[in-house]
């Protein structure tokens, strides 16, 4: 194994000097059009080794700004979100003035947002309710200042849509927390999971089944009252709702498949 990361590391660095000698008497232009050609090529490594070339040899110029954007979109692409976002992070230091600063944030967005997902992840068919909700978060501060900052951006009306369902898979989160702890018996843990769907995840899917939880929770607990409180609350707001009639059930699936 350390022979071949050596090895790989001697071919990155060959392949650095090679297209290093390759390019010494380009202008910037050229080098810029050729990075360009690569970026649209789907060739993101090589793509991201010109541009680094271009602002070793021109740390100032009309194509260092694009450049770090481009070199940040290869990134994501070639599925290096840490290097993209660090990427970003100059971008906006440097440029706050920028008048690509919506796309920059909305770049932001996607990376966080990881559209593009790995092949274990597609094998495993998981929603987006079982990310990583510090990373929900984050990709939805992106969109949300892109959004507040250039309402009439080209791509705020597709960051408001990504919100939506970033909104959706934080609230699906604390409803499979709250399942899960339902299931396992863990009922006032699992009555405040379901109380914060309510309070902070109104508009999404999971407010008829959180209020079921807490019904089913409250007459585990022996609370009766409260129990018929909150069935008056789930029939006032969902009439039709199948919980009404059979209840909240902890089924056997497992709690890691709990997404739906």
């Amino acid at each position: 194994m350390v022979v071949a990361a050596l090895s790989g590391c001697a071919a990155n660095q060959s392949k650095i000097s090679k297209d290093a000698q390759i390019t010494q008497n380009w202008t910037a232009d050229q080098l810029y059009s050729e990075a360009r050609n690569e970026l649209n090529s789907g060739n993101y490594t090589r793509a991201t080794k010109l541009y680094e070339l271009l602002r070793a040899r021109q740390p100032e110029g009309r194509y260092i700004e694009q450049s770090l954007l481009d070199t940040a979109y290869a990134q994501y692409k070639n599925e290096e979100p840490e290097k993209a976002l660090i990427a970003l992070a100059r971008f906006k230091q440097n440029y706050p003035a920028s008048r690509d600063m919506d796309y920059a944030l909305y770049l932001k967005g996607l990376v966080l947002f990881a559209e593009e997902q790995s092949f274990l992840r597609k094998l495993a068919s998981q929603d987006w309710a079982d990310r990583d909700p510090a990373s929900n978060r984050k990709a939805y501060y992106a969109f949300e200042e892109l959004v507040k900052k250039y309402p009439t951006s080209k791509y705020a009306a597709d960051a408001t849509k990504r919100m939506a369902k970033l909104v959706d898979a934080l609230g699906g989160h604390e409803i499979a927390i709250a399942r899960y702890y339902a299931k396992r018996g863990a009922y006032v843990a699992a009555n405040n999971r379901a109380q914060r769907v309510i309070e902070n995840f109104q508009n999404t899917r999971f407010v008829e089944e959180s209020l079921a939880i807490m019904i089913f929770t409250y007459k585990k607990m022996d609370k009766p009252r409260l129990a018929e409180d909150v069935r008056q609350v789930l029939q006032h707001n969902f009439p039709n709702s199948p919980y009404l009639q059979k209840g909240w059930v902890a089924d056997d699936m497992p709690w890691w498949r709990y997404w739906k």
